[in-house]
């Protein structure tokens, strides 16, 4: 069931990518055609100028799309990787300094597509909302 929600938010974050690449290739098109409209007709922009131009535009936007692509697959690598810990016993570090717990990891959720792990400690307490980075040690 997991797996849905997982693919749901990743299919979300790729559909924004490419709203917001598009918009800026429609921006830069604008520009450019402006550009082209306002050159002196005695000095007409260099071909090659133009092609450096859109051969940076199109790697900005690939750079772009690089990077949406890899945070998204940063974002299913540490869901594949909580869901692994479900029974797993770790020691969990305190954001606020006490020494850290030990406790069998009882269940996930996902809040705004970042993995949420409750911890049962041995003393029976229930550790709720703690993040990947808290985990120290899995034994």
């Amino acid at each position: 069931m997991a797996v849905d929600l997982i693919g749901g938010v990743s299919d979300q974050q790729q559909t924004a990518a490419a709203v917001q690449t598009s918009l800026g290739q429609e921006e830069f098109l604008k520009i450019l055609l402006a550009q082209l409209q306002y050159q002196d007709p005695l000095k007409p922009l260099d071909n090659q100028q133009f092609l450096a131009q859109l051969a940076q535009f199109s790697a900005l936007a690939q750079t772009s799309q690089l990077n949406d692509r890899v945070d998204t697959l940063l974002t299913i690598q540490a869901s594949t990787q909580s869901i692994g810990l479900i029974g797993k016993t770790v020691e969990v570090r305190s954001t606020t300094g006490e020494p850290a717990s030990v406790g069998t990891v009882s269940s996930l959720a996902f809040l705004d597509g970042q993995p949420s792990l409750n911890v049962r400690t041995q003393n029976g307490e229930i550790l709720t909302a703690v993040k990947l980075s808290q985990i120290s040690v899995v034994r």
